[in-house]
């Protein structure tokens, strides 16, 4: 099947192409926003330095997507997942973490309205 062509990137003032919604460049830009200003510092506390070593790892251990695999398809994870927010009383602890790709980490994001619900 044939791939969606590249678009321009939707910072303000970039050409870039990108298959995503910001080039590289000023995806990094837009996360560090988000995580700066729009992420409560509650939050932000929970994921820093220790988060990104334990991501790390358990990506490395699970290096494809749980749901997509449980549906059959093999695709690499990009994100990891957890079962029980933090927010909620959930833990860093394996049993509760699930690799994902990005498809999938939003879509169940958006179906328990963890992100968007605040907005």
């Amino acid at each position: 099947m044939p791939k969606k062509p590249k678009r321009p990137c939707s910072y303000p003032g970039c050409a870039e192409l990108t298959d995503e919604r910001y080039c590289e460049k000023h995806q990094k830009e837009m996360d560090a926003r988000y995580n700066k200003y729009e992420r409560d510092p509650a939050t932000r506390k929970r994921y820093g330095r220790s988060w990104k070593r334990i991501r790390d790892r358990y990506i490395a251990e699970h290096p494809l997507c749980e749901e997509c695999k449980k549906a059959g398809r093999l695709t690499p994870a990009e994100e990891v997942h957890h079962i029980i927010p933090l927010s909620k009383g959930g833990t860093n602890e394996d049993r509760n973490l699930m690799s994902l790709c990005t498809r999938c980490h939003s879509s169940i994001t958006a179906r328990e309205g963890e992100r968007w619900a605040r907005r």
